[in-house]
């Protein structure tokens, strides 16, 4: 084969491969959540948002929960009959409260018990949608995250603040209307809240739960941990099955040129007088 042709096979084995890990990728996840599902006689659907290797140059993009997420959680449960269980699984870092809403409300209302699947962490409209949840299953130190609405780059709770700490004659009409805004949004996401948990706990209780995850007493970053969230009178358990981290590791970041941690992938058991032994 002459240099010319042996160049542009190489540049086509070089386009196609992403392509062709994708493929495998995802047929490899078909195959574990079927087997999941078997087992546990459930639908498994996840909810999973990384930096995935895009188009053929694998420019990363970051993706959060959106209407197209909504849309294809609640085909979902439409193709699900009312009584069979449904295991959701979040590793996300939130998104638009409509979506996470929308999702939320589809799962409180299916008649079969949801269970949610927590990994490693599902903020803000990830945790909107854990609360609708009968079980919410955690890692142990897996979090969630506050509920308080942001408004662009800002928190709703901290423009409230600035009408009040200045008079409205030093606040300029953008910041007023803003903060208009952020009112409304913090009510609306307690009061979606206080719906979800209405029928899990007293309604005192969860009138404190929906105000303290919704009013910006955190930043919005800030982790609730597994006790925190027992101690919210929310029903969590750290049982977690091994199936559920093996299907996480089939949602991988992209590729680095070099890696931000390492270590050899396996099992590692102590040996008396030996240190550690990493044979399986």
């Amino acid at each position: 084969m002459e240099s010319g042709g042996i160049f542009w096979l190489i540049f086509l084995l070089m386009m196609f491969q992403p392509m062709l890990q994708k493929h495998l990728l995802e047929t490899s996840r078909r195959k574990v959540i079927h087997s999941i599902e078997r087992k546990r006689n459930s639908r498994v659907i996840v909810l999973a948002h990384r930096q995935e290797t895009m188009s053929f140059f694998g420019f990363p993009l970051v993706r959060y929960i959106d209407l197209h997420d909504s849309e294809q959680i609640l085909r979902a449960l439409r193709l699900t009959d009312p009584e069979l269980p449904v295991d959701l699984v979040l590793h996300t870092p939130g998104g638009l409260v409509l979506a996470a809403s929308q999702i939320a409300r589809a799962i409180k209302k299916h008649p079969g018990k949801v269970t949610v699947f927590v990994p490693h962490y599902a903020m803000s409209g990830g945790t909107l949608i854990a609360l609708a949840a009968d079980e919410i299953v955690m890692t142990e130190h897996a979090v969630l995250g506050p509920v308080d609405p942001q408004l662009g780059q800002y928190a709703a709770a901290s423009i409230l603040k600035v009408m009040e700490k200045k008079p409205v004659s030093e606040v300029d009409d953008q910041t007023i209307i803003l903060a208009d805004q952020s009112e409304k949004a913090i009510a609306q996401v307690r009061n979606r809240v206080k719906e979800l948990l209405a029928d899990r706990m007293p309604d005192d209780q969860a009138d404190e739960v929906a105000r303290m995850l919704s009013e910006g007493r955190w930043t919005h970053d800030h982790p609730i941990t597994v006790e925190d969230a027992r101690s919210f009178g929310l029903n969590v358990s750290t049982d977690m099955p091994q199936e559920f981290l093996d299907l996480m590791t089939m949602y991988p970041q992209p590729v680095r040129q070099q890696p931000s941690v390492e270590y050899l992938p396996f099992p590692y058991r102590s040996r008396p007088g030996n240190g550690a032994d990493s044979r399986t």
